[in-house]
């Protein structure tokens, strides 16, 4: 089994092969088309690297071929700057220094990573792969451990903004794993945008990506719950944004107060309280389910911030609620660690 020795000394490449294009991979390598890096495309479904190709990219039948394509691009780079110099030596030492390219993949989900991966076999022997695929902390975790028995190495992406502001400072790329790897491509990955290394865990970049769009998607939910709701009491869309438009301004402050409560675990209910938060809550369900909505995700946050209360945190801060869910947590998976130590030799736990 490979160990950190076997890989080859860090480098600094500018060869790329990108597999998968969707729009997220479409809008990655054309951002390291402009930023001028040799690079190799393939998609499994053909006719989506058209623009890509116009600028420059080059094609492959298949993930091997497209990783194999780098890997002979960037040996010719070398070759070519030995070449000039005219000496043998110069051509070997440059041919070393050009080492492994980097394989950016970037489809839809973890089964789709692991059929590329799977198919892309030997080629990736020796390689940098960054996994920008949209997975959970655990299946990072499990294709970490996949590419040290495979030779090659791993970095996990969580690219947190949208395709339009790849390739400009705006655009946010988080990596974790292997921190040679990355201080090896850095150069390259910051044509993407701003890329910051997380972790050496190779899950955390999936956990801040899970968390982030815990936040995004909770409040989109209530952003259109909300616009339902104000038109079912004849309160047209562009009559309620002004006035929605100034709760994001709370945020920032908020974010950072529960944060630095959260970390110190402490919840006074000095400015508000879950006792206050259920009343809210219970009002806002109350009118919606009159009107005939779904109050279903209503339903589920007044739940979680009842039973806070019950438990006796009615005067804590809403940030308190951290706690609740922290102990669920921790008790679900006590439950789950006993299980597996209650079962039979080879019985799955249940």
């Amino acid at each position: 089994m490979p160990n950190q020795s076997s890989f080859p000394t860090p480098f600094s490449d500018n060869t790329v092969a990108v597999l998968g294009l969707g729009p997220m991979g479409r809008a990655l390598a054309g951002a390291l088309l402009a930023a001028g890096h040799d690079v190799t495309v393939w998609n499994r479904t053909p006719g989506r690297d058209g623009a890509l190709l116009a600028q420059g990219a080059r094609p492959a039948e298949s993930a091997a071929e497209a990783v194999a394509t780098a890997t002979s691009t960037a040996t010719a780079i070398a070759t070519a700057t030995a070449t000039a110099t005219a000496t043998a030596a110069s051509a070997a030492s440059s041919a070393a220094a050009a080492g492994p390219p980097l394989v950016l993949l970037c489809v839809r989900d973890q089964s789709a990573a692991r059929a590329v991966l799977d198919a892309a076999g030997a080629a990736l022997r020796g390689r940098t792969v960054v996994n920008a695929t949209s997975i959970t902390p655990e299946d990072a975790r499990a294709n970490a451990a996949d590419a040290r028995a495979r030779g090659f190495r791993l970095l996990e992406a969580a690219i947190l903004t949208p395709t339009p502001t790849i390739g400009r400072p705006q655009g946010t790329v988080l990596l974790s794993g292997d921190p040679e790897a990355f201080t090896a491509h850095e150069p390259t990955l910051r044509a993407l945008g701003t890329v910051r290394h997380v972790g050496t865990d190779p899950g955390r970049a999936a956990a801040f990506d899970a968390a982030l769009l815990d936040l995004f998607w909770t409040t989109v939910h209530g952003l259109v719950h909300a616009l339902a709701l104000a038109r079912a009491e004849g309160i047209s869309g562009t009559e309620l944004t002004p006035y929605a438009q100034g709760l994001p301004q709370l945020l920032p402050p908020l974010i950072e107060d529960f944060a630095r409560r959260a970390d110190e675990r402490r919840h006074p209910g000095d400015r508000s309280s879950v006792a206050s938060a259920e009343a809210g809550l219970s009002h806002v369900a109350h009118t919606a389910r009159a009107r005939g909505l779904d109050t279903t995700v209503l339903d589920a946050a007044l739940a979680v911030t009842r039973r806070a209360v019950e438990a006796g945190h009615g005067s804590d801060g809403v940030s308190g609620l951290v706690e609740l869910f922290a102990r669920q947590a921790a008790a679900t998976s006590a439950g789950v660690r006993r299980s597996a130590r209650s079962s039979p030799a080879g019985a799955p736990a249940r």
